[in-house]
């Protein structure tokens, strides 16, 4: 993993370049010094990007050199354990394969790779699976995950990173599908922006072009049809009709009165008009039924007698 860190140290800057920019041989020298050196903690150094600050300059009694206390900023890489990572392949040999994960290279072993028996072919200078079709050139790219990490102060070469390729979505980067994936993107990108203009050109063609087929809806017509469907089953009036028609409503206004007028009965006796001669009216003129019908055989009891 690659980090950006703030450090300080002190640089010596010989009597020889006293003359030059301060900076810029300070800068130079503590490349010179750090670039590829490892720290434990840290990592390695890969470079030194700003010097944010030196202070006066420092005599040593029989030194002609001036030292600098510098504060600086730097690159570091640091490989964590179980980081995932992607890398070329740099080197094939017997027992694996060395992967360049940036400044540093590490180890994939035989035994790491797949699943299946891996063997060297060494005239091709290449791994090789035995019961499938896989195979591990120098350039090809893989991902894989680092599983052991030995960093070596004293000798940098002598640093140790262990790699594994046998988990999920670790593996060989097949380069061309890659590319043939990033050439389809491209081309539908470029077909996109060809198509655009196009269809801005063809936009008013075709609204021009379904202007006319858009009729006006016809609704008042078939307001007037279902009108005339109603004036055909419907019998027309006409003058002549309506003389007959004023008679017959008298004829029903006559029917009425008639029925209004026989729904009551008139008492002989007291000449008050009833619904019926009950007997309990007839008690209030001391009669009964019999003597009322007796005296008065003409007279209704109920309407419509």
């Amino acid at each position: 993993m690659y980090r950006e860190l703030e450090a300080i140290d002190t640089v010596r800057v010989p009597p020889t370049r006293l003359d030059e920019p301060r900076d810029k041989v300070i800068k130079e020298m503590l490349e010179n010094k750090i670039e590829g050196k490892i720290d434990r903690k840290l990592g390695m150094f890969v470079a030194v990007t700003e010097i944010t600050e030196a202070g006066g300059g420092k005599l040593i009694p029989n030194d002609a050199g001036v030292y600098y206390n510098v504060t600086f900023k730097c690159i570091t890489y640091r490989p964590e354990m179980q980081e995932i990572i992607e890398g070329e392949v740099v080197e094939i040999v017997d027992f694996g394969a060395f992967i360049g994960i940036g400044p540093m290279d590490a180890l994939l072993h035989v035994s790491q790779i797949t699943s299946d028996y891996v063997s060297y072919d060494e005239k091709n200078a290449r791994l090789v699976g035995k019961e499938s079709d896989f195979s591990l050139d120098e350039g090809d790219y893989v991902t894989a995950r680092i599983i052991a990490v030995s960093l070596n102060e004293q000798d940098p070469k002598e640093s140790k990173i262990g790699l594994t390729m046998r988990q999920p979505v670790l593996g060989k980067i097949d380069k061309d599908e890659e590319k043939a994936e990033k050439t389809e993107v491209q081309i539908r990108k470029v077909i996109g922006e060809d198509k655009k203009p196009e269809t801005e050109e063809q936009e008013p063609e075709t609204k021009t072009k379904e202007t006319p087929k858009e009729k006006p809806k016809e609704e008042p017509q078939e307001e007037v049809e279902e009108v005339v469907l109603d004036l055909e089953d419907k019998p027309i009036e006409t003058d002549e009709d309506k003389p007959e028609k004023k008679e017959s409503e008298e004829v029903e206004e006559e029917s009425e009165e008639v029925d209004e007028e026989n729904e009551f009965v008139e008492c002989r006796v007291c000449g008050k008009e009833y619904k019926a001669i009950t007997g309990s009216h007839l008690a209030t003129h001391d009669l009964d039924m019999d003597e009322y019908r007796e005296e008065y055989p003409d007279a209704p009891i109920r309407p419509g007698d």
